[in-house]
């Protein structure tokens, strides 16, 4: 009678033992699930698009700053339509990644922030509405840097700190947000558009300002009282880093 404290096995006709295969197998299989988790393919046409408005945000700034607000504004149109393509091309051809979910919003700020400075330099915004739209994406930035930092798998590295095929959270913005970035695009495109088709200082973009700095204020205060706008992957447990 064979002892219960062994476990069976069967010798392979080539000489193997089975028992040896199966777990080489698992074992493989163990490595290929924590390859897949925790890299992801970042080379897809949605981030491709995504990054070329990341590239354009300083020419549309410097344009501004020379006063070529109508070449500035054809590529602000331009970044604007990329903006939805690619998220619709993620979606209908499942090229969603966790990297997008980064980068994208990334790009749109950049474009933001660039274009809200330059436009307030040039006088077409108000500097205290700057003010505002700049710290609370301010404060966004330096939150992505920490939950970055702590929920990235070990080893805590430079390198895989900025390697963002690694995916270690996810952002999901708050309807407000998202209601408050419709506003912010709006406000800031008729901004840029303002001295091109001469309705610069009008009653109502001096309105649409006002509502789009209290948005801001919502919206950025929406990231610290909502549980799930922030969620950190982790990989499964009996996944060995």
């Amino acid at each position: 009678m064979q002892s219960c404290f062994f476990s069976t096995s069967r010798t392979t006709n080539d000489g193997s033992n089975e028992t040896d295969q199966e777990g080489s197998n698992k074992l493989s299989k163990d490595k290929s699930i924590k390859k897949n988790l925790l890299h992801e393919n970042i080379y897809t046409i949605p981030n491709f698009l995504t990054f070329t408005r990341l590239v354009s945000a300083p020419v549309v700034g410097y344009w501004v700053l020379q006063g070529n607000y109508t070449d500035a504004s054809i590529l602000f149109g331009i970044a604007c339509v990329t903006d939805g393509l690619d998220g619709w091309i993620a979606r209908r051809f499942n090229m969603q990644s966790i990297v997008g979910t980064i980068i994208d919003p990334m790009a749109d700020k950049t474009l933001m922030t660039i274009l809200t400075v330059t436009l307030a330099m040039q006088s077409l915004i108000p500097i205290p509405i700057a003010g505002i739209i700049l710290g609370r994406d301010a404060g966004l930035i330096l939150a992505s840097f920490y939950y970055r930092y702590i929920s990235l798998p070990e080893p805590k590295t430079f390198k895989r700190y900025w390697d963002f095929s690694i995916p270690s959270a996810e952002v999901r913005p708050t309807m407000i947000s998202k209601v408050n970035t419709a506003i912010q695009m709006g406000y800031i495109c008729l901004s840029l558009l303002a001295p091109v088709f001469d309705f610069t200082g009008h009653i109502g973009l001096d309105y649409l300002g006002y509502t789009c700095a209290a948005t801001t204020i919502w919206s950025g205060a929406s990231y610290v009282y909502t549980k799930d706008a922030v969620r950190i992957l982790h990989p499964p447990s009996n996944i060995k880093k």
